[in-house]
């Protein structure tokens, strides 16, 4: 199914991208760099800045669907607020982070939300996703149920982010649609609270299944799922991009990458799979556009990225993120669930990611950040064998669940 019509909004860009790849510096001198500034690691989910990959893609024209979309200065929330463009307005958009995208706009630039933004030939820049709910409630009337498919969403006094939080949902939680404004939506949930969400963590209904979410099925096993099932191994990074370096014992993700993948190829193979590696070597860097190509030349079933991640801040634990709400999400929930089970550090959940490798591949896809490498303790246990080996294997249970659901 083709990605770029069922993208799903939230938060994210990947290694990745500047053109087709990020140009990352290598070594200790770099780091802060690497780690802070405009390597562009930030990204807010839910109120925390995690961190991972910055996309640079080609200029492109979009349009503001949003009454007002704050200009900030830096690819985040709390970020100081430069100005604001009115709904319907034209702008340049030169780069992508992480759902943020940097605009120029007359003698303005800076950072936007990129979900507010639809490229001017009408294909979604980031999170739109137009047609997920009735086209009543375009023009305001008609009522309908939507399914909340984000782990938390909030719930704001108005149809805005600056708009105080009055209230919250979570995954599956349904609520009644009373009109939609410029991407967000008035509900009233079945309590009888009422207030307004962002119409890109819903979608239309109130079954489970709409909203993305399959149960796991414990009962199967791990090669029930995984027998006969082709499935490509993307170790992040690579060569002369070492992704990001611990902050405390100079670890290299690029090296983690390989070896948790390696791991994660042992165990599928030994359930029954086909496994490709888009790289097996410290050496090597793919290109990110060949990465995403080689899921369709070999006809996998699925594609996995493996990573470790980044903040500024004291940021803990893992994080999946998928790109398409057909295609992907259920795989990252699958995941997300068996790496929440317990290896050792807590799960973040799942999370929606502009990554060149997810949205430009047309199999089924997820990214795994499995550690904080600028979190000591985090950077100290994932260091160790045994941690990415639980991790691989949760990797592995959590695909073959996707499979035998």
């Amino acid at each position: 199914m083709n990605k770029h019509i069922h993208s799903f909004p939230g938060f994210g860009p990947d290694n990745r991208d500047r053109g087709n790849r990020s140009e990352k510096r290598s070594g200790f001198a770099a780091l802060k760099r690497l780690a802070w500034l405009a390597a562009g690691m930030s990204v807010t989910i839910l109120g925390l800045a995690l961190s991972s990959y910055t996309v640079r893609a080609d200029s492109y024209t979009a349009k503001v669907y949003a009454t007002s979309l704050n200009v900030r200065s830096e690819p985040a929330n709390g970020a100081a607020v430069k100005g604001s463009v009115k709904g319907g307005s034209l702008v340049t958009v030169t780069e992508e982070q992480h759902g943020w995208a940097r605009i120029s706009a007359g003698n303005m630039t800076g950072w936007v939300a990129g979900y507010y933004l639809k490229k001017a030939g009408g294909s979604a820049a980031s999170a739109q996703t137009s047609g997920t709910l009735p086209k009543t409630l375009a023009a305001g009337g008609g009522r309908s149920t939507a399914t909340v498919t984000a782990d938390s969403l909030r719930i704001r006094s108005g149809p805005g982010t600056g708009y105080e939080a009055v209230g919250s949902l979570k995954a599956r939680d349904v609520v009644t649609v009373l009109s939609r404004r410029s991407g967000w939506l008035s509900i009233r949930t079945p309590s009888g609270a009422a207030g307004w969400i962002a119409e890109p963590y819903v979608t239309a209904g109130s079954s489970p299944s709409a909203a993305g979410v399959r149960p796991v099925n414990a009962s199967r096993s791990t090669s029930a799922g995984l027998r006969g099932k082709r499935i490509v191994v993307d170790p992040g990074h690579g060569g002369d991009d070492p992704g990001m370096i611990g902050t405390t014992f100079g670890t290299m993700e690029k090296d983690l990458n390989l070896q948790t993948a390696l791991y994660l190829r042992d165990y599928l193979t030994a359930a029954g799979a086909d496994v490709t590696m888009t790289r097996t070597r410290g050496d090597q860097r793919p290109s990110l556009s060949s990465r995403a190509r080689l899921a369709p030349e070999v006809s996998a079933d699925a594609f996995i990225s493996v990573h470790y991640n980044s903040s500024p801040k004291k940021i803990s634990g893992t994080l999946t993120f998928f790109y398409s709400e057909s295609d992907d999400l259920m795989l990252a929930r699958s995941i997300e669930h068996r790496l929440g089970d317990g290896i050792g550090l807590k799960s973040n959940g799942v999370s929606f990611g502009d990554y060149h490798i997810l949205r430009e591949n047309e199999t089924p896809a997820a990214l795994v950040e499995l550690g904080f490498l600028t979190s000591p303790g985090d950077e100290s246990l994932v260091r160790k064998t045994s941690y990415q080996k639980k991790a691989a294997k949760a990797i592995a249970k959590g695909i073959a669940d996707y499979f035998s659901n």
